[in-house]
């Protein structure tokens, strides 16, 4: 092992040592480097399993201020995987520093990917790829972990990923990734817990296929296959979610053929190889659109920058809906509410709808509107385990299946409230924000899957919120 010291910065050549010593430290650790046998190199906080961490939230201040849009967490997530399409070195600016992020670097790694995540900057060699394995270990923390399925098939005409784990909601089976890819001729077995892939004799061929329901996923995953089959592929239904055109774009950048980007129907040429390329990763419409509520429920002026505000459409309609004034100007979106927000109902729905994943948000800004509002999630319908711990608040909300109703104008308390998946825990800092009094976050690892430094930035426009470690879990 080889150690560097420079600054209270430290660069480790083992794996194993770096883990433990970072996890020692604590969760700001730097973790410099990382080479030995698995090849990955992180300039970024320690994500390791021993932090436990809470947020903790004061709320009564209203938000002011600039803060600048991370990248997309989903639109990352499915780029990484896309580069085992083509041996070379990848340059991903814009990355956003987090959990997922972290834990997908890893999985690569041991696939014998090279890593480096240096700020919002990730490097990714593909050039020595030693194994077509997914271990479970890896992808039971994160569902987009399967996506190395159909680039794994594509260029290397085998795969053995296992099923996959993520967020404590669902269901969100892999059916349609299977079905889709089977459909490129792959034979696919499932054992013991893991999909086993394999192309046909001369690889890959071209197809028609359509999804029954619109799935992101399963279009980038059979996508991804497609572009290196023989002959054309046809895609009917598919999602047309920003993170997929911008999937779909860096494809063609590599050199892949595809018409109907941005529309339902995809047509891909298949091609004999790709080409590594540098990427821009896109603007998280989430995050920015998590910003933008934070600001209307506190009552305050802030200005997002760095967002797409066309990719924002639904949820800038809903928030003026409300009572909010908002002005777009290119990449900034600035937000202005002084008002009390009238009860505004929404419907989720897939892109360019409401986004189910900021379904959760909406509930807790409804809980400072006047009136009873209806929110209704038609992509999962199961996804409001965020709701009885907002009732710890003092909210008043009733469940009908899919629809939460919310009686908002009612006074919230500060209590402890426990995440239970990354958007219920936006949910409840959003809600504590204008709770009376003192609140407690607990499991906020759920949170580091997608915002990055959220509690730093939200400090930043004047929120009372602080990181603490904690024995409560």
């Amino acid at each position: 092992m080889r150690a560097v010291f420079s600054s209270g910065i430290f660069q480790y050549f083992c794996p194993t040592a770096c883990y433990c010593i970072a996890s020692l430290i604590g969760h700001n650790a730097l973790m410099l480097s990382v080479s030995c046998n698995v090849p990955y190199k992180y300039y970024s906080r320690d994500y390791s399993a021993a932090s436990v961490d809470k947020f903790v939230v004061v709320g009564g201040k209203p938000l002011h201020g600039r803060v600048k849009i991370s990248g997309a967490k989903n639109a990352a997530l499915a780029i990484m995987p896309a580069t085992l399409l083509a041996s070379g070195v990848y340059h991903l600016t814009n990355t956003p520093n987090l959990r997922d992020v972290w834990t997908l670097s890893r999985l690569l790694g041991t696939m014998g990917v090279h890593a480096e995540l240096n700020q919002n900057d990730l490097f990714l060699d593909t050039s020595n790829i030693t194994s077509f394995e997914a271990p479970y270990e890896h992808v039971k923390k994160m569902r987009a972990s399967f996506h190395v399925l159909g680039p794994l098939l594509g260029r290397f005409g085998q795969a053995k990923v296992s099923l996959p784990g993520g967020c404590a909601w669902g269901p969100r089976p892999v059916d349609l990734h299977l079905r889709g890819i089977e459909k490129l001729g792959a034979n696919i077995e499932v054992e013991g817990g893991y999909v086993i892939a394999k192309s046909p004799s001369g690889g890959l061929r071209g197809a028609r296929f359509h999804f029954d329901i619109s799935s992101v996923g399963a279009t980038e995953n059979v996508l991804m296959a497609a572009v290196l089959a023989k002959g054309t592929t046809l895609l009917s239904n598919a999602a047309i979610e920003p993170e997929v055109t911008a999937l779909a774009r860096m494809l063609v950048s590599m050199g892949a053929k595809i018409d109907g980007i941005g529309t339902t129907t995809l047509e891909i040429e298949g091609v004999h190889e790709l080409k590594p390329v540098n990427q821009e990763i896109i603007p998280d419409r989430i995050e920015a659109g998590t910003f933008l509520v934070a600001a209307a429920m506190t009552r305050g002026k802030v200005t997002i920058e760095r967002a797409n505000p066309y990719h924002l459409t639904a949820v800038i309609a809903k928030l003026e809906e409300s009572g909010c004034s908002i002005d777009v100007n290119g990449d900034t979106i600035t937000l202005i509410m002084e008002e009390t927000p009238k009860a505004t109902d929404i419907v989720t729905a897939p892109y360019p709808g409401f986004p189910t994943d900021l379904q959760a948000q909406w509930i807790a800004y409804m809980l400072t509107a006047e009136g009873t509002s209806s929110i209704t999630d038609t992509i999962y319908t199961d996804r409001f385990k965020h709701v009885p711990e907002l009732q710890r608040l003092g909210a008043e909300i009733e469940m009908a299946e899919n629809t939460a109703i919310v009686k908002g104008g009612k006074k919230l308390s500060g209590a402890t409230v426990m995440s239970t998946d990354l958007r219920a825990s936006a949910s409840l800092i959003l809600a504590a924000l204008v709770a009376e009094g003192r609140s407690d976050i607990l499991r906020v690892y759920h949170l580091d899957r997608g915002y990055e430094a959220i509690e730093k930035r939200l400090s930043a426009l004047g929120a009372h919120i602080r990181r603490e470690r904690t024995d409560e879990f």
